[in-house]
């Protein structure tokens, strides 16, 4: 049974980050905190997350989004005033195979807890949404205005829940911002926190596993694409980068700013090819590479049209190199194997 635990913080101003245990939610926490915003709770089912990536005195809420009755009590209890809706399932491939699993948990537990939290008052609501949205678009870099069009179960899930919060704000009263992620990488430079899942398939985590011995070997999908060197182009985003980004959504709303829909990237494409050479330099480590065919679901490159972002929000990134990058996931890597250990580095809560 789902149970609240953590200090109750009752008379308003909290903000609530679903998987807030996990990736990028935790780095949303960390960034909450960094600006003195003491008010956060964190709700994670801990399907993929992990109650050590919370930080101590930060209230954690073990349960699922989907559960109207959870959610409300919590927002009640902690005096809930915005949302950050991080919780998701987010890989391609798995998304082809389940659809339905996609759907439930992306769209239909989102519009459950959209529901639950407009009903209660929330004003403002942040939500992590995916390039994946824009599908295999004509254009790069490709802007805000262009349709979307995605090309698998992961984008749609994610395009159907951007629909339902545009129409239920106009209906309900609430502000919110949609943020369209890129590809998500890096960990904290203070080493707090990072991409801890062990079988991730984020492209960086794996190639860096593939360089420590965890894996032995790393695939390419597909060598085919109308890229430079045939392989997929994507814009990879700092994962603090991409919280600070959060933080000026909800600074945005807080001053009555208008309800948006951003881009999070930074303008600039490497293929899967030179992320593989990078991983290799700064790990000076060498590792088997196996070239693959094409996996469903993927388009040739997507790099983020950035400009708006930084308009709108005033947002300026402060990690945007691919090497600062791959350093920090690799000294990430490191100490989660570390933790690993007998002597582990974070205790459990």
């Amino acid at each position: 049974m789902a149970k609240i635990a953590g200090p109750g913080r009752p008379g308003g101003g909290a903000v609530l980050v679903t998987g807030g245990a996990g990736y990028i939610g935790s780095h949303m926490v960390l960034a909450l905190l960094d600006e003195g915003r003491g008010d956060v709770v964190v709700m994670d089912d801990l399907s993929t997350g992990f109650d050590w990536m919370v930080p101590s005195g930060v209230a954690l809420v073990r349960g699922d989004v989907g559960d109207q009755a959870l959610v409300a009590e919590t927002i009640r209890r902690h005096g809930i005033t915005a949302l950050a809706h991080f919780a998701a399932k987010t890989v391609v491939p798995d998304s082809v195979a389940d659809p339905l699993g996609y759907y439930l948990a992306n769209t239909v537990k989102s519009r459950a807890l959209i529901e639950t939290a407009a009903g209660a008052g929330v004003r403002h609501v942040i939500f992590s949404s995916t390039a994946a949205v824009y599908g295999e678009p004509a254009t790069s870099p490709v802007s805000e205005d262009v349709v979307p069009d995605p090309i698998n179960p992961y984008g749609r899930s994610k395009l159907m829940t951007e629909w339902m919060i545009r129409d239920a704000a106009r209906a309900l009263g609430f502000g919110y911002v949609i943020l369209r992620y890129f590809n998500v990488a890096g960990a904290d430079p203070q080493g707090r926190s990072g991409q801890s899942t062990a079988d991730a398939t984020h492209l960086i985590k794996v190639a860096i596993q593939a360089a420590l011995g965890q894996r032995g070997h790393l695939e390419v999908f597909g060598t085919d694409y109308p890229t430079p060197d045939g392989s997929c182009l994507r814009d990879y985003i700092q994962v603090s980068d991409l919280a600070t980004a959060h933080l000026a959504a909800l600074d945005h709303l807080a001053g009555g700013g208008e309800s948006l829909t951003l881009n999070c990237g930074y303008g600039q494409g490497y293929s899967v090819l030179d992320v593989i050479r990078m991983v290799k330099e700064v790990s000076r480590r060498d590792f088997e590479v196996r070239l693959g065919p094409r996996r469903p679901g993927d388009p040739a490159q997507v790099v983020a049209g950035a400009e708006r972002i930084r308009r709108r929000l005033g947002w300026t990134p402060r990690y945007d190199d691919l090497r600062g990058i791959v350093s920090q996931a690799l000294a990430w890597e490191k100490a989660l194997g570390k933790r690993r250990a007998p002597t582990a580095l974070w205790p459990s809560r």
